[in-house]
């Protein structure tokens, strides 16, 4: 079994931030959103992984993730020279899948569900693929599924205006090597896009073994600025254990469950948790509230601010007022003015400097 996880695209979403960055490297709890894929993929055996990177921000990925070793895989970069679908992807991915069965994973998703039930069930039942599935209260914006009473899929549309289910289809799929022919066999769609909806349908017209995994936790599919804050408090919420490596001098106050790094300085400062500050930080005179993650290298002096994610080398000073549902790019830097409002929301691109007036 092989493992492939989709890193290009343009993260159109996400910008500003993803004019200089690739959208599956933004972090959530301080760990970029590609990353829980791959330890996820690994977590059920699976170590031979390719991924497919964009030519706008694939030296950012291999340059961030590395060869896999820190994850106990093996990692092989597949380079997709424009975004043209889903199937396309697998297309330029042949060559390293070869015969193999595979998991297909899209690299802004963040799924609860260990994948070792999904993998069994593909296993266990000769299935030429599985789809991942999860109600929504929108199906009309996503791929969905009609499914019969068993789980065996009968129809999958792509964004349709009148849904046959609110089953919609989750960034993860398995795959048998008779995914290639269907590929093979499609046609680009109205969007110029090979569809991966198209291709499986094409293998249940042909009387192949679809079926359909439901999906009982949460699923978060991270392109847009508030779908990502949602993510960092639900990883929070689950994943934060309390972990003090850096320095808290005797006026602060630190409660719930706090992760703060390495060489991280806490002065005179309130830190509410669940909260994740990385190493060889500045915190002084500032209340940092529940679900915030601060990158490794931020300085943060008189501010107050939750519910947020700050990137790496950011800088926000002297800011009176409350920073809430904001998203700060790398090396960012908020700095103060006369007028003060009583919130401040932000999504602030990477190098940016913002002056309040």
């Amino acid at each position: 079994m092989k493992a492939i996880i989709l890193s290009g695209g343009k993260g159109t979403r996400l910008r500003p931030l993803t004019y200089t960055g690739a959208k599956q490297l933004v972090p959530v709890a301080n760990k970029p959103i590609l990353w829980y894929g791959i330890e996820s993929i690994v977590a059920a055996g699976i170590t031979d992984i390719g991924i497919i990177i964009s030519p706008e921000t694939g030296g950012e990925v291999k340059a961030k993730t590395g060869d896999g070793s820190q994850f106990g895989a093996k990692i092989t970069y597949i380079l997709q020279d424009a975004p043209l679908g889903l199937a396309h992807a697998v297309k330029v991915a042949q060559p390293f899948l070869g015969d193999a069965p595979f998991v297909m994973y899209l690299g802004d998703n963040l799924v609860e569900s260990q994948l070792d039930l999904f993998l069994d069930k593909f296993n266990s039942r000769h299935l030429d693929a599985l789809t991942l599935l999860c109600e929504v209260e929108n199906p009309t914006a996503f791929g969905v599924a009609q499914v019969d009473s068993t789980g065996k899929v009968l129809q999958l549309i792509e964004k349709p205006q009148n849904p046959p289910s609110n089953l919609a289809l989750v960034g993860v799929y398995l795959f048998s090597p008779a995914i290639h022919n269907a590929i093979s066999n499609i046609q680009p769609s109205a969007r110029g896009e090979l569809e991966i909806t198209d291709a499986i349908q094409y293998l249940i017209n042909w009387q192949k073994n679809v079926e359909s995994f439901r999906l009982s936790g949460w699923w978060l599919d991270t392109g847009k600025k508030d779908d990502l804050l949602a993510a960092n408090q639900i990883i929070l919420d689950s994943c934060l254990d309390l972990s003090i490596e850096g320095s808290i001098d005797e006026p602060s106050k630190v409660s719930g469950r706090v992760h703060i790094g390495v060489g991280t300085k806490i002065i005179n400062s309130t830190i509410r948790g669940p909260v994740t500050i990385g190493k060889n930080c500045h915190i002084e005179n500032c209340f940092i509230g529940p679900y915030s993650s601060i990158a490794d290298d931020t300085s943060l002096i008189e501010a107050d601010i939750e519910h947020s994610v700050v990137l790496k080398g950011a800088k926000i000073v002297d800011i009176k007022q409350r920073i809430v549902d904001s998203l700060i790019g790398e090396r960012a830097q908020l700095k103060p003015a006369s007028q003060r409002p009583k919130a401040l929301r932000f999504m602030i691109g990477d190098d940016s400097q913002i002056e309040l007036t």
